[in-house]
């Protein structure tokens, strides 16, 4: 939520009229450079390209005399891509942000598309600065909204400024613990689902013990549970039913394509979000997903609308606080399609990234058998079905465990915005600028790009100590476990992965609950063991979030022995 004392957050920016005359007269100028997209050839795209490149690059000498301050950094390894072609193809980006930032410093600038230039941070004051003012100083690059609109339309991922304060409002209170607290019954419920579904595999394999694909079974319970829990939808994963939407979410999810054509399309579309436009098959896949994503939430919609008109009693679900959500300021309710907007998110998120960091979870619970073996001993101290609040605070090892799994596999790999006004970045220690000055902040002008790597950020030794990139959960349990570097980070707990600011996750609350809810069932009752070993090598592969998969297997299965555990 935006903080009401933050006046910066809450001013509107007023176009002057010469901005008003430029975006109108951009308008028709837009729509007539989409439809030659549409109508000409991929080599008269890439001149067409070459052309507006060199133009932009003698606009970019001429306008040299930016207030951005000149910081140092690596060289282009590629004339077109800058290093965006290098960062897009790596496996582990936090390896070359790390390089980079103890070369360079806590800000440094890289190149990229078209000889465009970005400001990477990893300062923890300058992040907590500019994620603090998202939105409305700092807004999203025109390719990456563009990208989000075709994917699951204008909500609030998409919204900046007034429109997003507005939706963030509304949806917000469907999000809050008190909300989240009513739901955990229906979570435990279906979490039970995924046990006796295991325990079935186990007996029909009758050797005791079975190998499962755990990221399969992790993102069909993480849908089902928000499914029945938030939406009153049940998509029948579990059991197997044939779902039409579970391919498609596949397909989105699975690892980038290394088809030379799409992924020059989705690099160039930082320089020119016009090309989001040209046929692709990733593009065919957002409209796809987006397709079958509206069918099910046209259905949830009126399946509630209708209950609701001949319900006695207020419901409490999140699909109706959604229907009746508005902006208590204002009194407007959010629109339909911004309701559908946001459910295809939430869909997408408890299915690729939630089911993720599950998987992750339990990936390293089962290559640290004692780690494991810990987490057991704290659940099976407590009978019954854990309650929300018991969860949150009753279990500081699975808390702590949840935490790590969060700071070492976030899911999302980092924030990319851009200045919609001239500021000011404040820095935590001196940094050495191109020209040699030392300074204790750096100005940006408007319209410069802004990169934060979230993966960095988390496990950088220079914040998080020597151990930064060890799976160690007693760190959130130790006096000194978390370095006085580290507690400076503003997100949650302090960690970056659900970001910080107006811009922070509004479906963490849930995301914690439900890791939580599974991974107290899975341990309680099952030993997970890696199929081939605890010295397995794991690697992670990128797709809509960071998967893991079995080095030199193709695909993208998890697959561990999972056995009942036996007192």
């Amino acid at each position: 939520m935006v903080e009401d004392g933050n006046k910066d957050f809450l001013r509107i920016p007023r176009p002057s009229q010469y901005d008003i005359d430029t975006m109108s007269a951009s308008v028709p100028i837009y729509n007539t450079i989409q439809a030659f997209i549409r109508s000409t050839s991929v080599i008269d795209v890439g001149t067409w390209l070459a052309a507006i490149w060199a133009l932009l690059t003698v606009i970019r000498v001429t306008g040299n005399k930016s207030r951005t301050t000149k910081l140092r950094g690596p060289k282009s390894t590629s004339l077109l891509f800058g290093v965006g072609k290098e960062l897009f193809e790596s496996p582990d980006t936090r390896v070359i942000f790390e390089a980079w930032s103890n070369e360079y410093g806590v800000a440094y600038e890289v190149p990229m598309v078209c000889g465009q230039k970005r400001i990477i941070l990893c300062d923890p004051k300058a992040i907590t600065h500019v994620l603090s003012r998202d939105t409305w100083s700092y807004v999203g690059i025109p390719g990456h909204r563009e990208s989000v609109s075709r994917a699951v339309g204008k909500g609030l991922i998409w919204a900046e400024g007034e429109s997003h304060r507005r939706q963030r409002r509304a949806i917000a209170p469907s999000f809050n613990s008190a909300s989240i607290r009513k739901l955990g019954p229906a979570i435990h419920k279906t979490v039970e689902r995924l046990r006796l579904a295991w325990e079935s595999e186990i007996d029909t394999n009758g050797s005791g013990s079975v190998v499962l694909d755990v990221h399969k079974w992790m993102s069909y319970v993480s849908l089902d549970s928000f499914g029945i829990a938030c939406f009153s939808y049940d998509f029948g994963s579990l059991d197997g039913k044939p779902n039409s939407m579970i391919s498609v979410l596949d397909a989105f999810g699975a690892p980038s394509s290394q088809n030379f054509w799409d992924n020059s399309v989705l690099l160039l579309s930082i320089a020119f979000p016009f090309v989001m436009n040209m046929p692709t098959s990733r593009s065919k896949l957002f409209d796809k997903l987006r397709a079958r994503m509206t069918e099910i939430c046209d259905i949830v919609i009126d399946n509630a609308t209708r209950k609701n008109e001949g319900a006695s009693e207020k419901e409490v679900s999140t699909i109706d606080l959604l229907l009746t959500a508005e902006d208590e300021d204002s009194g407007q309710r959010i629109t339909r399609e911004e309701i559908l907007a946001q459910m295809r998110v939430l869909f997408l998120a408890s299915y690729e990234t939630t089911a993720t960091t599950m998987t992750w979870a339990l990936l390293e619970l089962a290559r640290h058998p004692h780690i494991q073996t810990k987490l057991r001993e704290e659940l099976l101290s407590f009978s019954g079905e854990p309650s929300y609040d018991q969860l949150t605070t009753g279990f500081p090892y699975l808390d702590a465990v949840v935490q790590e799994t969060l700071r070492v596999h976030p899911t999302v790999k980092g924030r990319i915005r851009q200045a919609d006004e001239d500021d000011d970045i404040p820095l935590s220690e001196p940094l050495q600028t191109k020209s040699g000055e030392v300074v204790n902040s750096i100005a940006v002008g408007r319209g410069t790009v802004i990169g934060i790597s979230i993966p960095c950020m988390n496990c950088f030794e220079a914040i998080w100590g020597p151990d930064a990139k060890v799976f160690r959960p007693e760190r959130w349990l130790d006096a000194d476990g978390i370095t006085k570097k580290a507690q400076e980070m503003k997100g949650y707990r302090p960690l970056l992965t659900f970001s910080d600011g107006p811009r922070t996750c509004i479906g963490k609350l849930f995301a914690v609950a439900e890791i939580k809810t599974v991974l107290s069932v899975v341990i309680k009752n099952f030993v997970l063991e890696m199929r081939d070993g605890p010295d397995t090598q794991v690697e992670s592969v990128r797709g809509v979030s960071s998967r893991p998969k079995v080095a030199g297997e193709d695909g993208i299965k998890v697959p561990l022995r999972v056995a009942q555990y036996k007192t």
